[in-house]
Parts: structure tokens; sequence; C-alpha cells
């Protein structure tokens, strides 16, 4: 997994934050899907693969206050530090996140862009392991992943494309599929990438 963060940590030396394919000024998607949840202000939020998304910083704006990022790249993680101020109150964790234990349950857990990173079974097996580990009972799962018709590679590496059928499909028991939309990114460079964004929830309790 060493070899996986080197490339990621290649990826933002070589690009501004503003430059990768996935970067959006303003994560409207997400902070819609969060804030239409209802949940309190004080529920522990993750947010995976969220190193220099601006996620973390908008919600703490909005006066969340139980932020956790994971990241495997330590360079996106810098970046998201230096970006704003107030990044002291979020919790950073320096993480391969199919291979780390959170340590705690969180009422969301959110990720936008890396799902479709694993193309293995293996690789979505550990997330998905890590995912239920890590997610309270009844609680909150929202994944922006590559749509049927979104790009068959990232940044030099394969990705896996998902219908709501397929992601659902993947995902099994871990969480249940409540919602679901399609809708186009342009990427700073001008091209239109098709997202699946989901919403799903946990199971009332683990078997």
């Amino acid at each position: 997994m060493s070899g996986e963060r080197d490339h990621w940590d290649r990826v933002y030396a070589a690009h501004a934050r503003d430059a990768v394919s996935w970067f959006e000024p303003v994560p409207r998607s997400s902070l819609a899907m969060i804030e239409g949840l209802g949940i309190p202000l004080d529920a522990p939020i993750v947010d995976v693969g969220g190193g220099a998304s601006r996620l973390a910083a908008e919600l703490l704006y909005r006066g969340y206050s139980d932020i956790t990022v994971i990241d495997i790249s330590g360079a996106a993680l810098e970046r998201a530090r230096e970006d704003f101020a107030g990044a002291e109150e979020i919790t950073w964790v320096l993480a391969d996140v199919r291979g780390h234990d959170l340590g705690r349950r969180f009422a969301l857990w959110h990720d936008r862009a890396v799902f479709h990173f694993m193309v293995t079974g293996e690789d979505q097996r550990a997330y998905l392991t890590a995912l239920a580990r890590s997610v309270a009972p009844r609680g909150h799962v929202i994944l922006g992943t590559f749509g049927p018709d979104g790009p068959t590679r990232c940044s030099g590496l394969p990705v896996a494309r998902y219908s709501a059928d397929t992601l659902a499909a993947t995902i099994g028991d871990r969480a249940e599929l409540v919602s679901s939309h399609l809708e186009e990114h342009r990427t700073p460079s001008g091209q239109s990438q098709q997202y699946l964004f989901a919403h799903l929830t946990a199971p009332a309790r683990r078997s």
C-alpha cells in the first residue's frame, strides 16, 4: 500500500489543488445531501479520502463540530490543513482506510471519489469492512462514485463504474440504498465526468 501512498503524493505534488480532476470549489452535492439528513451539528462525521477537498472546511463553517478526515496522502492532508482557518478543529488521519481502525463509530461516512478506485474484490471487501466497523447503527453513508458512463481511468489508475443497482449489490447487507442520482462533474480542464451519488443507511445492528 506504500506504493499507492507514493502515487497519490506524486499526483498532489504535480498538480495545484484546483487542477486535479475531482476538484470542486464548493462540494455542493455533498453539502446538500449532508444537510438534507438533518443530523445534529455535533454528530460525528468522517470524510474518507477528503484530504484536499473543501468539504471539511465547508462543514465547519456551517457549524458541524465533530469532523474527521482520513486520507492515504500526506501531501493532500497538508494542503487541506493550510487551506483554511480552523483546521486545528478537524481530526486529520493519515492512513489507508482499508487497513485502519478509526476506533469509533460515525453518524455519517462520506466518500466522494475513493470507492471507485477499489477495483478488486479484495480492496472492496477491505473498504467495506472498514465502513461496517465505523458507521453507527442506522448511521448514514454518502458515496460519490463514477456513474455507468463515467471514465474508466482516473489519475493513471483503473476505476470501477456503478449504477445504483450495481452499487447496492456491491455494498450488500452492510448498508441499504435509500436514494441516488446521477450528475455531471466538470473538471478543471473542461471535461465532463458522470458521477453517481448515493445515500445509504447502516442496519440497526450488526449480526
